[in-house]
This record gives structure tokens, sequence and C-alpha cells, in this order.
């Protein structure tokens, strides 16, 4: 989390899988303002991720900037634009009927 706030990262939302799926413990939802922007916030976060001995993360969509996931193991990281995020709304789809699931940071 703190390495999205440092990337400037925008509407940071985390949601809680546990006892919802068996991919990873949570889901982390941010928006950069530009694809160039999700791409710094991804590589900072890869950065990161790799200096706490966490480096084997899978990364997509890092070459086009619109959407890159993180799957560091316990931990999706969604990285959006924000017409993407919008558009596939995937905060909704996690956390319908379960308000107190997802944290704003």
């Amino acid at each position: 989390m703190q390495s999205l706030q440092d990337s400037k990262g925008e509407d940071i939302v985390s949601i809680d899988l546990n006892g919802k799926s068996a991919l990873a413990d949570y889901m982390v939802v941010v928006s950069g303002r530009s694809s160039r922007h999700v791409t710094a916030i991804a590589d900072h976060l890869l950065r990161h991720l790799k200096e706490h001995g966490l480096g084997t993360a899978k990364v997509e969509g890092l070459q086009n900037g619109d959407w890159v996931l993180i799957d560091s193991g316990d931990i999706i990281v969604h990285i959006f634009r924000p017409e993407i995020r919008s558009f596939y709304n995937i905060e909704k789809m996690w956390t319908v009927g379960d308000a107190g699931d997802a944290t704003i940071h």
C-alpha cells in the first residue's frame, strides 16, 4: 500500500478475499492518471516487492499500460487507467453485498 501511495496512485481500494476466493488473500485496485503513470506505479511496486524478497510476482499488461495485473501470491494488484477501471469495475464484482470488506486508502 505504501508503494502505491508513494507512486501517487489514486483511488486505492483494498479488498479482503478471505473466504471468497482461493486466488489470494487480498486484492488491491488502484488508478494511474495515464498509461505512463500506470506503468510507473507497476515498476515502482515491482522494485519494492523485489527489495523485500518478494520478487517472483507474475505481471501482465506492463507493455500496454492500460491495465497491469501483478500477482504476488497472497496479494493481487490491479493498476488501471481510470476509464479502463470504470469499464471493468472489478471492485464491485468482489464487494457486492460486502460493504465492509473494501477499504479505501
